[in-house]
Order: structure tokens, then C-alpha cells, then sequence
């Protein structure tokens, strides 16, 4: 794929490089180089933040019991759920 620089130093992304990352009119794209690359990556940190303080754990959970629930148990995560505990 190609992008072409524009007199203004716009470009144009690719339709399927725009339709894969969910790219729309407005979103917010972080610019960064590394070595002799131009490196694009969405910016996540506003809706992050929009979402902040929209969901309330269950009583009695913690953060890290749900990130247990949802990934699994972590490799050299010291806590052992009540069911996994040795005999």
C-alpha cells in the first residue's frame, strides 16, 4: 500500500488500513518516529478516559479479581482462587 504527501504534508490513509483500526472522520491518531519510521498509532487515552468511572466492581471484588476472571490466572501470580488451592 501507498499514501502519496500532499502540498500541505497531508496524506491519505488506505480504505483498508482505515477500515481495519476502525478509523473514522476525527480519530485522533498519535505520530511518532522510530529510527527512520513514521509510526501512526490510535490515541486510546480519551475514550479511556470517557469510560472512567462508568463501572462499578461487585461488592466485596477487587480490580485484580476481575482481571483474574476475565484473563486468567497470571504467571507467577501468587493468589490461588478457594478452588485451586492444594488438598
Amino acid at each position: 500500500m501507498e499514501a502519496t504527501v500532499a502540498e500541505r504534508g497531508q496524506i491519505t490513509l488506505p480504505k483498508a488500513v482505515r477500515d481495519a483500526l476502525g478509523l473514522t472522520k476525527g480519530t485522533k491518531l498519535k505520530v511518532e518516529l522510530e529510527g527512520g519510521r513514521i509510526v501512526l498509532r490510535k490515541d486510546v487515552s480519551d475514550a479511556i478516559s470517557k469510560l472512567r468511572g462508568r463501572f462499578k466492581l461487585p461488592p466485596g471484588m477487587t480490580t485484580d479479581d476481575v482481571m483474574r476472571e476475565l484473563r486468567g490466572r497470571a504467571p507467577g501470580d501468587p493468589y490461588l482462587p478457594p478452588d485451586d488451592k492444594p488438598e
